[in-house]
């Protein structure tokens, strides 16, 4: 069986299994690893083998062993390789995450930044808010913590309420393909073998400048779409999510919150951390400087697992805020939370390594010869939006992609750093948030929009954000290259 048969096989099992049997999207990677790995022939694990044995990534007895594994063992293989890869970091994340909301430290960050602009520049805060947010939070319990600051201020302010809305997405939002520890760039990441700093990094400058050119997006929408503020039909009562209170006059809610310094220390250390030890990384020093030990302790200080561990432990400075009988249900909730998020994205990788078994990397090698220079950042974008659109899931969307795409990566012909291909196939997981996304009818339920409403917002407003990431890597790939 060919190797795109294999694709086509395993694409669409992931597809129907996810949207016509409402499978779990664990259960269905994980079938289509397995199936990948049943269907891989003899002759392609040896020539998998017999090419790691050239590059001196396996000996003599690796490869004969490898060839002769069982299907079940190779994809058990991969499933434990990368859980062990993005496991810690993402479990670490969600706890953080967990203790910025509940102790009230994500409504300082929001309340601080509204302070600082004003009325009138309040998207603009609300987007900058819910982009140091989604680091280290996923993206739909940002959604929740900043929609009722976005409804008091349309009471207030008596208009504007679908920019508001979309602010929230065009900080938040982005965050969530293109800046780690969020499972998708971790993923994505690993499978391009490029450094979590690197990618941290570029990230959070890419991403920045998205959330700009997103936000005049959003303008340009809340200029043809009026939402009125509809009565809700439900409080949103998701457990361990806190209401702002920023717009409400509660000054005794104010004081209870934790200081500024302390709820931007949790996000910034990790922050900083990884991307110093990825910066000397990449500077490198002579083993016979005095110096080399210094850096060889500070480089490991940003390794990403350290490095959100010591977040997690300064973010338990913030557990004085959360009351008593809040505190052992909100860790263990956090961590229960990342469980579900670490088996899909490890099912992905297993799903990702079977098809890198089966030759994938050699084929779309050849393939993207035919693709000059910049073009294949395009071309990353375009395969990653079509598998968005079609099963409504950035992360496995980027995962799917990036198992696809990694030889590019790996191949080493990249007339730029491989981050930028992470970057495109990010920016790839935005458009179009549509009826297959479970975030359309989150946002969609939530802020009262009929479905016509929430197609003339979200899914412009998502292929905004998406195609402006696309724009700002390219011409960050052509201006600086090898970042």
């Amino acid at each position: 069986m060919t190797i795109w048969w294999l694709v086509a096989l395993a694409v669409t099992l992931v597809l129907v299994s996810i949207l016509a049997f409402r499978l779990h999207p664990f259960l269905s990677l994980l079938s289509a690893a397995l199936l990948v790995a049943t269907l891989t022939t003899p002759g392609q694990l040896q020539q998998f083998a017999d090419a790691r044995l050239e590059d001196g990534k396996f000996t003599q007895a690796e490869a004969a062993e490898f060839v002769t594994q069982s299907a079940s063992s190779r994809v058990a293989d991969a499933f434990g390789a990368t859980a062990g890869s993005i496991g810690i970091v993402i479990a670490l994340a969600s706890v953080i995450g967990g203790l910025l909301m509940q102790s009230g430290a994500a409504a300082r960050i929001v309340d601080t930044m509204l302070r600082w602009t004003g009325e009138q520049r309040a998207p603009e805060a609300m987007a900058a808010a819910s982009f140091v947010l989604g680091i280290p939070v996923f993206f739909d319990t940002v959604f929740y913590l900043m929609l009722p600051l976005a409804r008091s201020l349309r009471r207030k302010t008596g208009k504007n309420y679908v920019l508001f809305i979309l602010a929230i997405l065009a900080g938040g939002s982005i965050t969530h393909s293109l800046i780690p520890p969020t499972p998708g760039p971790l993923q994505v990441a690993a499978f391009l073998e490029v450094e979590v700093g690197a990618m941290l990094i570029a990230g959070l400058g890419i991403g920045s400048v998205t959330s700009v050119m997103a936000l005049i997006a959003a303008r340009v929408i809340n200029r043809f779409v009026d939402l009125p503020l509809r009565e809700e039909e439900g409080k949103e009562t998701r457990s361990g999510t806190q209401t702002l209170a920023s717009v409400s006059g509660d000054a005794e809610a104010g004081a209870t919150k934790p200081p500024l310094w302390m709820a931007l220390f949790p996000i910034a250390l990790p922050v900083v951390l990884i991307a110093m030890g990825s910066t000397l990384k990449s500077i490198g020093v002579s083993e016979t400087t005095a110096e080399a030990a210094w850096f060889e302790w500070l480089i490991q200080l940003g390794d990403k697992n350290l490095a959100l561990g010591l977040g997690c432990v300064v973010a338990f400075g913030l557990m004085r805020w959360v009351p008593v009988d809040q505190r052992r249900p909100m860790v263990s909730a956090a961590i229960a939370s990342a469980g579900s998020i670490i088996l899909i994205t490890s099912a992905g990788g297993a799903m990702g390594k079977t098809l890198y078994h089966a030759g994938i990397a050699e084929v779309i090698g050849s393939v993207a010869k035919g693709f000059p220079g910049l073009w294949l950042l395009p071309l990353a974008f375009v395969v990653t939006t079509a598998i968005r659109t079609i099963q409504g899931s950035a992360t496995i969307a980027m995962i799917t992609s990036a198992s696809i795409l990694q030889s590019l990566a790996l191949s080493g012909d990249l007339p730029f750093h491989p981050v930028y291909l992470a970057m495109a196939i990010g920016a790839g997981s935005k458009p179009i948030s549509w009826m297959t996304d479970s975030a359309f009818w989150i946002i969609k339920e939530m802020t009262g929009m009929t479905e016509q409403e929430a197609l003339r917002t979200i899914s412009p407003m998502s292929a905004a954000v998406g195609v402006s990431a696309l724009v700002v890597t390219v011409i960050a790939a052509a201006v600086f290259p090898a970042i």
